[in-house]
This record gives C-alpha cells, sequence and structure tokens, in this order.
C-alpha cells in the first residue's frame, strides 16, 4: 500500500482483503481452473462470494447510500490491486469487468424501472451482464463508426447489428449494446446505449471467441453476438439518445483506472513470483540464479518501473475524484499505455526467470500472458493513447498536429 494515498478506510480495508485472497483464492489457481473454461471455478467462487458478504467486504465500490463502502475512486485503486494478486479476486467480490462498469452505468443513467429490474440483482451478485461496442467490420479504434442500429417501430427499439469482443456474454442476464439511432447526427451524437435482455428473440450468442488457444466460458468468455431484429421497448435507452459516445467515455475513465490497478497488483504478483524463483532456484551447487546480474537487473527494473506505475495512477484518481475524468485526460491517456507496458514486462521476465516452467500452466503465468496481452489494446490501442498525450502536449508549445482528430479505442471489458 502506498502510505502517500493511504486512508483511514484502506489501512483497515487493504489487510483484510489481501489476507481473504492469500487464504480462500490463491488455492483455487490450479491447472484445471486456469485454462480452459471458468465454468469449472465459477461455482467455488460463489460460495466465497458469500464469505465475503458475510465478512461485510461487499459492495466496495458502491457509495454508502447504494449500500457500498463509499470508497473514492483512489481508495478503490488500491483496494483493487490487492484483489489483483489472484484472478479470481475481483469476480468473487463482485467488481470485476464490465459489470463494474454497466452497474456505474445503470445507478447514473437509467430509469428506475431498470434499476430495479436489472441493477439491484447486478449489485447483488444474482446475475451477469455484458457490454456490446466492438464490431468486426470497423476498426475499433473509431467508436464512431458502428454499423449496428436501432430504429424506433412504436412503442420499441428494433436492433440489427454484428458484435465481438462483447466480454462475458456467455450466462450475462443482459447487454449494454451500443447502436447507432441518428444516424444524420453529427459522429459524436449518433449512438445510444441501450439495455437488452439476453433472452430476446434475435439475440444470437455466435460463439466464444478462442483467445490464444483458449475459448473460455462463462465469465471468462468474449464472445460474438448477432443481433437480428431484436425488439425492446423505449424505456430500455439508457440516458439521452445520441449520447452514447458521451456515456462510453464517462464508463472509460473511472474503467482505466480499475484496469491499471489491476494490472499493477499483477505485476506485484509476478515479481513475487520472479525473486522466490530467483532465490530458491540452484544453478550449479552453492549458486543461486538471482546471483546472476541479468535477474538481478530484471528484479531492479520491475521494482522501480511498478513504483512509478501506482504513483501515476493514484495520482490520476485522485485528480478524478477532485476535478473530474475530462480535467485529466492527459493523465488518463498517460497510465493507460505506460502501466500496460510495465505488466506485460513484468510478465515476461518472470516467465523467462522460471525457464521451462514459465510456459506450462502448473504456475499463473501462462494465464497472465494469455489473457492480459490485449491490455494494450483495449481501452484505447497503445498507438492512440501516445499520440493523443504527444498532440496535446505539443499543443502547448504552439503547434496543432491534429489534421485528423484521434479517437480512443475500446475493448467491451
Amino acid at each position: 500500500m502506498e502510505p502517500l494515498f493511504a486512508t483511514s478506510q484502506t489501512e483497515a480495508l487493504v489487510p483484510r482483503i489481501r489476507e481473504f485472497v492469500l487464504t480462500e483464492l490463491v488455492p483455487l489457481e490450479t491447472t484445471e481452473h486456469l485454462t480452459g473454461n471458468f465454468s469449472t471455478v465459477a461455482r467455488i467462487l460463489d460460495q466465497k462470494r458469500e464469505l465475503v458478504r458475510k465478512a461485510g467486504l461487499w459492495g466496495l465500490q458502491h457509495s454508502v447510500g447504494e449500500g457500498g463502502l463509499g470508497l473514492s475512486l483512489c481508495e478503490f485503486g488500491q483496494v483493487s490491486e490487492v484483489l489483483a494478486w489472484s484472478p479470481f479476486g475481483h469476480y468473487a467480490f463482485n467488481c470485476q469487468a464490465p459489470d463494474i462498469g454497466n452497474m456505474e452505468l445503470l445507478h447514473r443513467h437509467a430509469s428506475a424501472t431498470l434499476r430495479e429490474h436489472y441493477l439491484k440483482p447486478l449489485k447483488e451478485g444474482h446475475i451477469r451482464s455484458c457490454f456490446s461496442m466492438t464490431e468486426p467490420e470497423f476498426a475499433g479504434s473509431n467508436p464512431t463508426r458502428l454499423g449496428t442500429t436501432a430504429e424506433r417501430d412504436g412503442d420499441n427499439w428494433v436492433i440489427n447489428g454484428h458484435k465481438w469482443f462483447t466480454s462475458s456474454a456467455d450466462g450475462a442476464t443482459f447487454a449494454i449494446v451500443m447502436a447507432v439511432t441518428n444516424p444524420d447526427a453529427a459522429p459524436h451524437r449518433r449512438a445510444s446505449m441501450l439495455l437488452v435482455p439476453t433472452d430476446t428473440p434475435g439475440f444470437e450468442l455466435v460463439r466464444n471467441i478462442s483467445i490464444m488457444g483458449e475459448p473460455s466460458d462463462h465469465w471468462g468468455s468474449h464472445a460474438e453476438v448477432r443481433y437480428t431484429d431484436v425488439r425492446v421497448p423505449l424505456g430500455n435507452l439508457i440516458g439521452d439518445e445520441g449520447a452514447g459516445f458521451t456515456l462510453a467515455q464517462e464508463r472509460l475513465g473511472p474503467g482505466r483506472i480499475h484496469h491499471c490497478m489491476r494490472w499493477i497488483g499483477i505485476s506485484e504478483r509476478c515479481l513475487d513470483l520472479m525473486c522466490r524463483r530467483a532465490a530458491t532456484r540452484e544453478l550449479e551447487e552453492g549458486v543461486m540464479l538471482g546471483e546472476k546480474q541479468f535477474v538481478q537487473g530484471w528484479i531492479a527494473e520491475s521494482r522501480a518501473q511498478i513504483d512509478a506505475a501506482r504513483l501515476m495512477v493514484l495520482r490520476t484518481a485522485h485528480n478524478i475524484d477532485q476535478r473530474g475524468a475530462a480535467a485529466v485526460r492527459d493523465q488518463i491517456s498517460e497510465i493507460k499505455f505506460f502501466v500496460a507496458d510495465v505488466m506485460l514486462t513484468v510478465i515476461d521476465r518472470a516467465i523467462q526467470t522460471y525457464g521451462a516452467m514459465g510456459i506450462t500452466d502448473d504456475i499463473v503465468l501462462p494465464w497472465y500472458y494469455r489473457h492480459e496481452r490485449g491490455a494494450r489494446i483495449y481501452d484505447g490501442a497503445d498507438e492512440v493513447h501516445k499520440t493523443a498525450l504527444a498532440r496535446s502536449i505539443l499543443k502547448g508549445y504552439g503547434l496543432d498536429t491534429r489534421k485528423s482528430k484521434p479517437v480512443s479505442n475500446r475493448h467491451d471489458a
């Protein structure tokens, strides 16, 4: 825990959550549970969720008024790092993507009816949801270009379109769908968000996409979905018509803090594994792997990079709490590409330190490698964020490089 950003809340919660993760979740990281289908561990994790409730740790991300613990974004970020020590941490505490972002959207912008029918059971962990935005036919780096449409027909919206990387769609009760409702409006005012129950006729889960050889199911899935004449009531609109892009940006601001702090937690776990291996692996009689300067360099650089990343992210989270996401847009871009690169570098160093074992499913490292490589792509490809940040910096020097406006990539996690 970083003392600079510690509060009475985090000082009380972090040790308790760390103990829970270490004793209840890390032992579940078996070969069976870390490869293939998430459903193999889901029932066990549902039992762990009940233990979380009994411990009074449920609803970390919600306000006191919503029945949560009232953590600020900066406080929740510090908790999120601890949860990320295990791949099962966020799910066990019901603050996993995409549900955590969907809860925020529904809380702020959905009607009372939608909140009662969908937000309440989602917060209680009785159902899951998915977020359906990315399309295979259009570049994800431009969210103003969508082929999915929603047209009014009497008291209904009729949705037609093709999505993919609709993460966690397998078994989800509803999807939040980004669709064009105002095709003649300005690019950033064309799309809206609609809540679609997944049992609605015309909703088709085509497949769970295989990611580096692993087509997972349940919460761990990334689905291809088709919407064919899907009819939902007009009241299933979330927020204002044409506000889809604005809501997506609002969702992604805190979402990037969640992701980045989770990546820092993963980095800490991988550094810990690297150090344990270096300190105990004998290369020759009386000579440990950690005595080699290459490995020492990896350990030292990883420590410095993780510490730097944490300070950057918590500073950004603090500033969002104080000033709002729009005011710190450059910092959000900065942490996104910086932290993703740190995490993937540390994962790779840890794998290399383990040698052949590092690429086996006997340990958690390959799971991280498979599931986190996308960090440099989703929620804004690194190249997009770097370009946006550089343009903003250069504008302060009087150089306007924006011949074409860079736009954020996204992933439905």
